[in-house]
């Protein structure tokens, strides 16, 4: 019989996850497999030395992100060779959309029971932090993290699309350092992101052709501008994605990149507050394998 844990946080998203792990036990008991549920506490030792054990197949995470983000680094930095499954329980989501992951439990579940897995990139930042999905800096980062979480649990990812339009009117500049194997350069910004995929906030086929295991990071910075030119990017972005013909947007592809700020500025790490600029970020390829369609 094999054994998994389930790492879950009990007040992600809708806060639902709890009430259904009788029938996610169950599902998996069926399929020959023993699950340990692990709700997710502030004694991170007693997890690593969990996992460090030696006792699991494989383990899964519940929860959005940060949650994934929490299981990955535990993982990858204690050189686990075990992959990982993820049911979407937050509010965005980022990295099951990627994956093509469904948010239908029963669909998801399906997808680990059937054994399947892929390597996928991870981030790394200045050699101490794995992420997934994204690295973003400047404007509207935060609302993630200081959107309310009631509001959150009741409007989902639009929560955050209300508290970002509510910010445009007032958006500060941040004067920003790039540099990437074939070029360095200096821009007066708004925000800057970096992504594994075709998602993060919430927002879908941000990058068309981006590809979660070709060892390259997208790197797409938004320009100084004005409200009404930002707003355009924004609507655009909810509509099509990331425009190609923008003057105002800078979009690159690379391995590497190192960022610097000259101003002090808000940053997110698959969702979560991070402090950690100035930043060396390398794309470390097909690092970790999840259970994927």
């Amino acid at each position: 019989m094999k054994r998994a844990i389930l790492i879950y946080n009990a007040i992600s998203g809708d806060q639902s996850l709890p009430n259904k792990l009788d029938y996610i036990v169950y599902r998996f008991q069926t399929n020959d497999i023993l699950l340990q549920p692990y709700r997710l506490n502030k004694n991170h030792t007693q997890l690593v030395e969990l996992l460090k054990s030696g006792q699991f197949d494989f383990v899964i995470a519940s929860g959005g992100d940060g949650t994934i983000n929490y299981a990955g680094n535990i993982i990858l930095k204690e050189k686990l060779a075990i992959p990982m499954g993820v049911i979407p329980s937050g509010t965005c989501n980022d990295f099951a959309s990627i994956l093509n992951i469904p948010n239908k439990l029963e669909d998801c579940l399906d997808i680990i029971l059937k054994g399947k897995t892929k390597k996928v990139d991870a981030g790394l930042v200045n050699d101490k932090k794995y992420f997934f999905s994204s690295f973003a800096g400047g404007a509207f980062v935060d609302v993630s993290f200081s959107t309310h979480n009631e509001l959150k649990k009741t409007f989902g990812p639009f929560a955050y699309y209300l508290k970002a339009l509510s910010e445009v009117r007032s958006l500060k500049s941040f004067r920003m350092k790039f540099e990437t194997d074939d070029e360095v350069f200096e821009e007066e910004i708004l925000l800057f992101f970096i992504l594994n995929g075709v998602q993060a906030g919430g927002f879908n086929n941000l990058i068309k052709d981006a590809d979660y295991a070709d060892g390259l990071m997208d790197v797409v910075i938004i320009k100084n501008c004005n409200p009404i030119d930002m707003a355009s990017i924004f609507f655009k972005v909810v509509g099509k994605g990331i425009p190609d013909d923008n003057k105002n947007v800078i979009k690159l592809k690379t391995k590497r990149c190192f960022i610097e700020s000259y101003d002090e500025i808000a940053v997110a790490i698959d969702g979560e507050e991070g402090h950690c600029l100035p930043a060396n970020i390398e794309f470390v390829q097909r690092s970790i394998e999840v259970f994927a369609n």
